[in-house]
């Protein structure tokens, strides 16, 4: 068992027999990759498209995007080849803590090796080589998603012709660092969690539940909150905003993992394009692709100007802004809004006019 929830039966799978060296010296035995495709490479191969997803998604782009995918949309399968690839360490196909260690013969568990976004990208690239695809024509993702978008900036510029980051920033703040670590601990003090050893089919969900209803609190804002909750009650000891938040928990409980949740949002932590090169301000300037950034206003956990510092730093780079008040998740809610911002900066950089506003 390498996942929890169906997945789609249009899925892909890759794996490499070789073993895969981590960027924290670990090593997998082997590694599986689950992914999707959309749409026909052409026959120059210059229409790939590669999407990276969040924290909690999958390769099922189609599914947790759904706005973003047909005739005239972001990603249009009449015109483009599109690739979600599930990443290293989740649990939707892809190897992970719930995958089975070939060399122990039982699930990784907590004894999953430390990952980061770095070994995400360099998994994608080996499944890229499989698919027979050189050069992406555009990279786009948000949140981990994001943090994905910008690696492949730094570690491929030869392999990839544009980048688009939404709702991220260039490394992960004390802030971020915080949150995430206030989750990780919810889960670990739930009495089911076993030092990380629970049974998969019995997992801490109270824990993870509880970690989901925090994270819940930062992927909207203030005035989303108020606006849609305020004091209004679901019932006589239930207030809305309550009720909302142990149901997005639960939800998450039906088709996530515990180890799953702590190992990426570790890696989320180690996110810094700054790390073992010259410098983060180096990193940046050192993308040499155009990039257009996405900004969310009312963004509590990266700020606009985390994204503006990006666009200050990358030289070929353009900023855009969504003034909404839904939060981080704005960029799941807004997908006709987001999907034109995609489609716009498509055709710039098929005119060469990259740096439009």
């Amino acid at each position: 068992m390498n996942y929890i929830k169906p997945i789609s039966k249009h899925t892909g799978f890759f794996v490499s027999r070789q073993p895969f060296t981590l960027e924290s010296g670990g090593v997998l035995p082997e590694v599986t990759v689950a992914y999707r495709t959309w749409g026909r490479l052409n026959r120059d191969r210059s229409n790939a498209i590669l999407v990276c997803h969040a924290l909690t998604g999958s390769a099922d782009a189609d599914e947790w995007w759904p706005g973003m995918f047909g005739k005239g949309c972001a990603f249009d399968p009449d015109h483009d080849f599109v690739i979600c690839s599930n990443v290293l360490g989740s649990c939707y196909g892809t190897t992970g803590p719930l995958s089975v260690n070939p060399q122990s013969g039982r699930h990784y568990g907590p004894d999953f090796p430390a990952i980061t976004i770095r070994d995400m990208v360099h998994l994608q690239r080996l499944l890229l080589d499989e698919l027979g695809i050189e050069r992406l024509r555009l990279v786009v993702g948000a949140s981990l998603g994001g943090m994905q978008v910008l690696e492949w900036g730094c570690l491929y510029p030869e392999k990839v012709h544009a980048l688009m980051p939404m709702g991220i920033s260039g490394r992960h703040s004390a802030w971020c660092i915080a949150q995430s670590e206030a989750q990780r601990s919810a889960i670990m003090a739930d009495r089911e969690w076993n030092d990380g050893w629970y049974d998969p089919a019995h997992q801490p969900k109270g824990g993870l539940g509880a970690a989901r209803m925090m994270a819940m609190c930062t992927y909207r804002s203030f005035e989303n909150f108020q606006e849609r909750f305020g004091r209004k009650r679901k019932d006589s000891l239930l207030f809305q905003a309550e009720s909302y938040l142990h149901y997005q928990g639960e939800k998450l409980v039906r088709r996530f993992d515990a180890n799953t949740y702590i190992a990426l949002t570790r890696a989320m932590d180690m996110h810094d394009l700054g790390r073992g090169r010259e410098s983060y301000e180096a990193a940046l300037d050192a993308i040499r692709v155009p990039v257009a950034i996405l900004s969310i206003t009312s963004d509590i956990l990266y700020p606009p100007e985390e994204q503006e510092e990006l666009a200050k730093l990358i030289p070929d780079s353009s900023i855009a802004y969504l003034r909404e008040p839904y939060g981080h998740d704005a960029f799941l809610i807004l997908t006709d809004e987001v999907s034109a911002m995609v489609r716009q900066f498509k055709e710039r950089i098929a005119s060469g006019n990259h740096s439009a506003a």
